[in-house]
C-alpha cells in the first residue's frame, strides 16, 4: 500500500516548461555552486548545515534548524533567500502570537460609494515563497498549529475557501534546545512536517576567528539572486529523476524498519525507542539521498547518501521511551547503531 504524501514527502514540482535534458542539466547544476558562493559571502563554515538545507530545497520540503542562540541560525535562513531571489518573510514567534498573525484575518470594509459593507481577506506572512520562522518554540501549540496546513498543503483555508501558497514554498524554521527557558516542545505532528531536523553546532576555532574578523570590519559584500523561481522549481524536477538501484531501495526500507522495536535487529532500538519511523521517513530519506547526489553533481544515488543523511532524516521521527530519556540518550545514538547494524548492499547499482 502506497503511504499518503505529506510535506516528509513533497509531491513533485509543477511542470516548469525548462530544459531538464542535455546541456539544461548542465546549465541547472550550474547553479548550484554560484548558490553556494552568495551564502558564503555572509556565513563562514557550517558547510554540513548549508548543504542540508539546499537538500531541503532541491527535495521541495521544509527544515527545522536546532541550535544555542548566537549560530547565525536566522543570517543562514535569511542569506539563503536572498541567493535563491525568492521573496521572503519572517515571523518571529513569541508566547502571544496569534493564528491569524501568520495566516491572515478578514478585516470589514465599507464601500464609500454604496455604504455597503463586506469583508476583505487580508493575507497574513505565509503569503510567500519562503517563510522564516524564527525561534518556532517559543510559541504555544495552538499557534504552532497554524503552519500544520501550510506546511503539509501549501494553502490556507479560511472562511470556508482555500488560498493556495506560492510555488516554491518553503518554512525554515529555527528554535533554541528545549531546555532553553520560555520554550515549547514541537508536537509530533508538527515535527513530521520538516523534511528535515538540522542540528547547529558550534563553529570551529579557525572559522571562529574568521568570524570575528568578518564581523567586526567594514561593510560586507551584498547578496546577489544566483537563481529564481523557475530554476528551483526545475532543479526539483530534476532531483526527482535521478536514480536510485533497487539495492538501495531495499537499504532504505532496511534501514526505516530497523528504528522499529517491534522488530528491529538491534538491541540499542529495543531499549530505548517507544515509537520508530514509519513508510514516510523511508520516502524522506530517499528523496533526500536523490538531492543530495544531484548537489554533488551525480545523477545516481550512492550508499553514503542514505547513510549521510540517515540522522536529520529520522532524529525527529523517533519517539524514545521513559528510561531512555532518564539516561539522557539520544535519537542521534539510536541511529548511529542502525547504521552500524544494518550493512549497506554490496552492489548497490544492481
Amino acid at each position: 500500500m502506497t503511504a499518503p504524501a505529506t510535506p516528509a514527502t513533497p509531491a513533485p514540482p509543477e511542470a516548469t516548461g525548462l530544459e531538464v535534458t542535455g546541456r539544461g542539466v548542465d546549465r541547472l547544476l550550474g547553479l548550484l555552486p554560484a548558490l553556494r558562493d552568495e551564502v558564503h559571502k555572509a556565513l563562514i563554515g557550517q558547510e554540513e548545515v548549508l548543504e542540508h538545507l539546499l537538500i531541503a530545497l532541491l527535495a521541495g520540503g521544509h527544515a527545522l534548524l536546532e541550535g544555542v542562540p548566537g549560530l547565525a541560525k536566522t543570517l543562514m535562513v535569511r542569506t539563503l533567500g536572498q541567493a535563491l531571489g525568492l521573496p521572503s518573510k519572517r515571523i518571529q514567534f513569541t508566547p502571544d502570537l496569534m493564528p491569524s498573525d501568520i495566516l491572515g484575518t478578514e478585516v470589514l470594509e465599507e464601500d464609500h460609494a454604496s455604504g455597503r459593507r463586506f469583508f476583505r481577506f487580508q493575507a497574513g506572512p505565509v503569503f510567500t515563497h519562503l517563510v522564516l520562522a524564527d525561534e518556532i518554540n517559543r510559541t504555544p501549540p495552538k499557534t504552532q498549529a497554524a503552519l500544520l496546513e501550510v506546511m503539509q498543503e501549501g494553502a490556507v483555508s479560511h472562511g470556508g475557501v482555500t488560498r493556495p501558497l506560492p510555488r516554491p514554498f518553503f518554512v525554515l524554521a529555527t528554535q533554541n534546545p528545549i531546555e532553553q527557558a520560555g520554550t515549547y516542545p514541537l508536537p509530533e505532528a508538527q515535527l513530521d512536517r520538516f523534511l528535515l531536523f538540522i542540528r547547529v553546532a558550534y563553529p570551529s576555532a579557525e572559522e571562529e576567528v574568521r568570524i570575528l574578523a568578518a564581523t567586526t570590519a567594514g561593510p560586507q559584500q551584498p547578496v546577489v539572486a544566483a537563481c529564481g523561481a523557475e530554476e528551483l522549481l526545475a532543479l526539483q524536477e530534476l532531483a526527482r529523476q535521478v536514480h536510485v538501484a533497487g539495492g538501495l531501495l531495499e537499504y532504505a526500507a532496511a534501514l526505516v524498519r530497523a528504528t522499529r522495536p517491534a522488530e528491529s535487529p538491534v538491541a540499542a532500538v529495543r531499549e530505548a525507542v517507544e515509537w520508530g519511523a514509519g513508510p514516510r521517513g523511508g520516502q524522506a530519506l530517499v528523496l533526500c539521498a536523490k538531492a543530495r547526489a544531484l548537489l554533488q553533481g551525480r545523477l545516481a544515488v550512492a550508499p553514503g547518501d542514505l547513510r549521510a543523511l540517515a540522522a536529520p532524516v529520522l532524529r525527529h521521527r523517533l519517539v524514545l521511551n521513559f528510561t531512555a530519556l532518564a539516561e539522557r540518550r539520544s535519537a542521534d545514538e539510536v541511529i548511529a547503531a542502525v547504521l552500524a547494524a544494518v550493512e549497506p548492499p554490496r552492489s548497490p547499482l544492481a
